[in-house]
């Protein structure tokens, strides 16, 4: 890293933006390798503010944008229009700067089996021209409960401790922000507790975390803000407690029915939340509205027969089906 670099970067972590990620009318328009005259909108003038010192999480179903977003952000990708700044940071004006100041940990497990985190650390920080006096290997293993492996070959780490590594290789150039792209996906639930405290470890260190995940609970737990997004757009943005507070007043009611249903009364089929694949129908209610010698009544005069009848909180996945439902 030569002087004048460090010194840009020593001079933009100082300033210290209240914005860690910004993107303005961003948009990435794929060639469709189908249909020559078809293009694909896979982010349509998507802007988004992530505040510096948050846990930001970003939802979406597969082919939302979430991973082109990430790649633009990574230098993976190139943005079709838009702006983009990265701790204030154009990364047109100043990619290099702007890639000092981000660590991305990819989905892949892209790390060499034959050699140790001890290795896979010194040789990281030595591409992004870290000094050797400069490093911070075993103070980041340490972070990342790793320093009792930093000799033991990568091919003999666990599942969560691979997991473990990538953000700790991510972390060598001292970035302020650390993007987890589905960092437990396809891992068990213990190791993915052991990942989310890890993850709250290092926020509560300062380090800035963006979050892009398919699992609900994940960024109900760990998120302070929340961003939606759906076919490239961006449908919802706010603080999570925002999020949950549209449903406090909420009820879902579940119905195990006799067999299959081809028609609702018109009176409860409004309500109808989800068709589940066990033969579940599930309603939401506001609180005051839940009775169930009605909601029976209503299924009977249908000539619907109820095995079961349950009710329960809804939650933040309500939100997120209802977003994406289109």
């Amino acid at each position: 890293m030569t002087s004048r670099l460090k010194k840009n970067r020593s001079e933009s972590l100082s300033r210290a933006p209240i914005k860690a990620i910004e993107s303005i009318n961003l948009n990435k328009i794929y060639n469709n390798n189908k249909s020559r005259n078809k293009k694909i909108n896979a982010l349509k003038d998507f802007s988004l503010e992530i505040p510096r010192g948050s846990i930001f999480g970003i939802l979406g179903p597969n082919g939302a944008g979430k991973s082109t977003f990430i790649n633009i952000l990574a230098g993976l990708t190139t943005k079709t229009s838009g702006v983009v700044k990265i701790w204030n940071i154009d990364i047109d004006k100043n990619h290099r700067q702007a890639r000092t100041t981000i660590g991305v940990v990819p989905q892949e497990l892209n790390i060499d089996p034959f050699f140790t985190p001890m290795e896979t650390l010194e040789l990281h920080a030595g591409l992004y021209g870290v000094k050797s006096k400069n490093r911070k290997t075993k103070k980041i293993l340490e972070l990342v409960g790793l320093l009792k492996e930093a000799h033991s070959y990568t091919r003999e780490l666990s599942g969560g401790m691979k997991r473990r590594l990538l953000i700790a290789k991510a972390m060598v150039h001292s970035p302020p922000i650390l993007v987890l792209d589905e960092p437990t996906a396809g891992v068990d639930v213990k190791l993915r507790h052991q990942l989310w405290k890890s993850i709250k470890d290092l926020n509560a260190k300062g380090t800035t975390i963006l979050l892009t995940t398919h699992y609900i609970e994940e960024a109900e737990r760990l998120c302070d803000t929340i961003a939606i997004v759906n076919h490239g757009k961006l449908i919802c943005c706010d603080k999570t407690v925002n999020l949950i507070s549209r449903l406090k007043n909420k009820k879902r009611i579940l119905i195990k029915t006799k067999g299959k249903v081809n028609k609702l009364p018109k009176n409860i089929l409004p309500f109808l939340l989800e068709k589940r694949s066990n033969g579940v129908l599930v309603f939401e209610f506001n609180g005051k509205e839940v009775n169930f010698e009605r909601t029976v009544s209503m299924f009977k005069k249908a000539k619907i027969k109820i095995l079961d009848f349950s009710t329960e909180e809804s939650d933040l996945e309500d939100i997120f089906l209802k977003l994406t439902a289109s």
